[in-house]
């Protein structure tokens, strides 16, 4: 009953103000999109379930960061350890946080030492022109990790569009309670055949109090791209990214009372891309470094983990249309990973993959993708994996359909956490000995434009998954490596384990609108609602797999009438409760959280100020072990945009 009324509020929320603000649609019913097949196709021809939203939406909603602006988009969940930016985990339809692949203009992201860093996205969001998110199994084209689905950030230098000559400025400050002080920047420019543009974010506050401290960060992104078209045919484009995240990581991954942690990231970021393309043919070969820099410390007392990662990788594409109803594409991509670090060691893998894509259109309204890739992976060996995608469409109703095979290795985290450590009495251990994760996923799903404003979605998902990785309880007797542990038999520790198998079965909703009234007048705004079940054959009590939401509602909506606009997001979590002993906080049977900011709208749009709540309800919460979330948060600020 609880969970019908949230329901019905969510949706009156987006009936009771009426329109967006004017010109471009935050987020557009059948958008052309290149996360399902890398070929530029509307996205009811790919037959998966896509999420487009334009990039400007961050200065819209009360959100400070790209995994905030996530946590509040349909289908997808964030399990947020800190504000902010500080961290996030990612998860889509149940699946873990290692499990979703983060891509920055074509080529992956995802963190070699832990996922928990896969949210640190190395681009401003001025930058960005727009998030296209793919529910559901990607490996045939992306490889490992793309199991729950893709979060694919396309920046505006990189988006092959075709721009007017001149340049854009804007800048937002934010101040508000517990020290708080934010700035967001940018500039872009475009003049004949050169397109750049640069961007600065950056987080500030002492923070809220926690236990005999406060949850204070400093988070700071500085990127910078530019493209240079070298003749009617090829371009050639590079960007730079910087990110530095020093915040209080107290009980983000343990929940001892000695845990008091502290944590500095620091990642940079290379990507060179060259493209060419005439007539029915187009090439593309993208390479990619990024390093990263972890410094966590538990307490005052303790010795700091150290560890240093580096992701080289390169694509190429090639993409040949055959004629006006079928393209193919195909690829090969190499990836290495590296860390050097005084807990789990000096260590690296690499893997390569090869792959091919067919769009082919059927008849006026069959479109059928099938896909197939071949991994191979220098520790684990070779995988084959097919995918096939499917989807009609008879005047406004759209029925699509994937089955598809999955893969995930595991990090470097899973596979030697602690391993340099000596007299272990307790924690998570890394096993070097890990199997690759595989999966099975098949979806059916239906989408209905009931008008050019307004469409709804609803996807059944099932994923069958062998090997699954997660931390188990173990006991000293039945750990597989002792050289570094305390001897004592009643010790227990957290180890990085194969559970045999996982079923996730899940069904998913979304509605989206997008209407404007007059030049003054507007509203835009997604509900999503997911039904999720996971379960094992063995019934081993684990860490993450069983911490997705059960059921999740989340909802966001942009409002704007003449000078005044309104921003609101928010999620109804119900998960599995766990009993955490004072004085953390404990993982309640559910949650509901509800965020606004409004806007005042001067100089013809140039100019405005705002005041934005967090967590109005003021709810005490926490997402994952014994981390503390910020209860409610006040804040105020400026926007420029000439």
């Amino acid at each position: 009953m609880k969970l019908q009324k949230l329901s019905l509020m969510s949706l009156a929320l987006l009936g009771v103000f009426s329109g967006s603000n004017a010109q471009e649609k935050e987020i557009e019913l059948d958008p052309i999109t290149i996360t399902a097949s890398l070929t530029p196709v509307s996205a009811s021809k790919t037959g998966r379930n896509i999420l487009i939203i334009k990039g400007d939406v961050l200065q819209k909603l009360p959100v400070q960061s790209i995994d905030e602006l996530l946590r509040y988009v349909p289908g997808v969940e964030v399990q947020s350890r800190g504000p902010m930016g500080a961290q996030g985990d990612i998860t889509i339809r149940g699946g873990t946080f290692q499990q979703v692949l983060v891509i920055l203009d074509g080529i992956r992201l995802n963190d070699p030492l832990t996922g928990h860093f896969n949210a640190y996205i190395p681009i401003s969001p001025a930058e960005i022109d727009r998030i296209e998110i793919l529910k559901g199994a990607s490996s045939a084209i992306y490889g490992t990790e793309a199991v729950g689905g893709v979060v694919h950030i396309i920046s505006k230098t990189f988006a092959n569009k075709k721009q007017n000559n001149g340049h854009k400025i804007n800048a937002q400050l934010t101040a508000g309670d517990y020290g708080l002080f934010n700035t967001q920047a940018g500039f872009s420019m475009h003049q004949k055949n050169t397109t750049a543009s640069v961007g600065l974010l950056t987080n500030n506050a002492k923070g809220q109090a926690l236990r005999g401290t406060k949850g204070y960060f400093n988070l700071t992104t500085i990127s910078a791209s530019v493209k240079q078209q070298l003749n009617e045919n090829t371009s050639i484009a590079y960007r730079f990214g910087y990110d530095d995240r020093d915040f209080n990581a107290q009980n983000f991954y343990t929940t001892f009372l000695s845990d008091t942690a502290t944590e500095a990231v620091v990642s940079r970021w290379h990507h060179v891309k060259l493209q060419h393309q005439k007539n029915k043919h187009r090439f593309s070969f993208d390479a990619g470094y990024k390093q990263a820099d972890d410094v966590y410390r538990f307490n005052k007392l303790g010795t700091a983990n150290s560890n240093h990662s580096s992701l080289l990788q390169g694509l190429a594409l090639y993409d040949y249309s055959i004629n006006d109803k079928a393209t193919i594409t195909a690829g090969t991509q190499f990836i290495s990973r590296k860390i050097e670090s005084n807990d789990r060691g000096n260590h690296e893998v690499s893997n390569a993959g090869a792959f091919v894509v067919l769009n082919q259109k059927i008849g006026e309204n069959f479109q059928l993708n099938p896909a197939v890739r071949v991994d191979w992976n220098e520790r684990s060996g070779w995988e084959f994996i097919p995918q096939l995608n499917a989807s009609y469409r008879y005047e406004s109703l759209l029925l699509r359909g994937s089955i598809g095979r999955t893969t995930r290795d595991a990090d470097f985290t899973e596979r030697f956490n602690n391993y340099n450590k000596t007299g272990l009495k307790s924690g998570r251990i890394g096993n070097p000995d890990l199997s690759s994760e595989t999966s099975l996923s098949y979806e059916f799903g239906a989408d209905y434009f009931l008008s050019p404003d307004l469409k709804v979605s609803v996807t059944w998902f099932e994923r069958f998954q062998d090997d699954m990785i997660d931390y188990v309880s173990t006991t000293y007797a039945n750990m597989p490596r002792k050289t570094n542990l305390d001897p004592t038999p009643s010790n227990t520790y957290l180890l990085a384990s194969n559970i045999s198998k996982v079923n996730t079965t899940g069904i998913e909703t979304d509605v989206q609108y997008n209407h404007k009234f007059n030049e003054q007048h507007s509203l835009s705004g997604g509900i999503g609602f997911i039904w999720m079940r996971s379960r094992s054959n063995n019934g081993v009590p684990s860490l993450y797999i069983s911490n997705h939401a059960k059921e999740l509602l989340t909802f966001n909506a942009m409002y704007r009438y003449k000078k005044i606009g309104i921003g609101l997001n928010g999620l109804y979590k119900n998960r599995k409760p766990q009993n955490i002993a004072a004085p953390f906080v404990p993982i309640s049977k559910d949650y509901f959280l509800l965020n606004t900011r409004v806007d005042l709208f001067l100089l013809k749009d140039k100019l405005s100020v705002f005041v934005q709540a967090d967590n109005i309800f003021n709810r005490r919460y926490s997402d994952l072990l014994g981390s503390f979330m910020p209860q409610r948060w006040v804040m105020g600020g400026v926007k420029v945009n000439l």
